[in-house]
């Protein structure tokens, strides 16, 4: 079995992401399955194009991308991916997009094709928190979670695919009183568990995992 993870460069001023960071140290094998890892650009539409491209030359079973959600106490494993770009910010070429569509003929959402409550449950039982997260934004991350689910149903059928939100690196935080962060060592335990959970776990788990707001 082989697992793709990518992960996002840094955007939005940060001079570092801890997306791709923890992605470049997390084991070449992890519960007997090949680790193939992917720097891809904060870029709408590039991004996705990245991935497609070595979906085609590395042909892994799934798929697991990885981005910063500075803010966030936790690891939230993505359960849905939703159909706009809506750049709070412009990307890492300039770009800006406003309510546009990802896919013109994709549907409104896409669930995630992983086992987001089991991976959640692993994680903490490593020791880290987490939880589900019901929205990943409007942003790159967002575009990716969706595209690479619409390119998975449109042209490498049975290849699953997710996504995980981490926080800011504790390093990040130097000027950021009162913010949430994580050590990277943590994030790597997390991102291990996760990857464990998806290679091991064929059906999600029913534990609760919802929100009131």
């Amino acid at each position: 079995m082989k697992v793709l993870v990518t992960g996002f460069d840094p955007f939005g001023g940060e001079p570092i992401n801890p997306a791709i960071e923890s992605v470049k140290r997390l084991p070449d094998t992890i519960a007997g399955a090949e680790i193939i890892k992917l720097e891809i650009p904060t870029v709408f539409n590039k991004s996705l194009n990245v991935i497609d491209e070595a979906i085609a030359k590395y042909d892994p079973d799934m798929i697991l991308s990885v981005g910063q959600a500075g803010g966030r106490p936790d690891i939230t494993v993505e359960k849905v991916g939703i159909n706009i770009n809506d750049g709070r910010i412009p990307d890492n070429e300039g770009y800006q997009p406003i309510d546009t569509p990802i896919f013109e003929d994709g549907p409104v959402a896409y669930w995630s094709a992983l086992p987001v409550k089991a991976m959640v449950e692993n994680i903490k039982k490593a020791g880290i928190p987490a939880s589900v997260s019901y929205t990943a934004g409007s942003y790159v991350c967002n575009h990716v979670l969706y595209g690479v689910r619409y390119i998975c149903e449109h042209k490498y059928p049975g290849k699953k695919s997710g996504f995980i939100h981490i926080p800011f690196l504790t390093s990040q935080c130097l000027d950021k009183k009162g913010m949430c962060s994580m050590s990277l060592e943590s994030i790597v335990t997390a991102l291990t568990a996760a990857i464990e959970t998806m290679v091991t776990v064929t059906e999600d788990i029913k534990v609760t995992g919802g929100t009131t707001h």
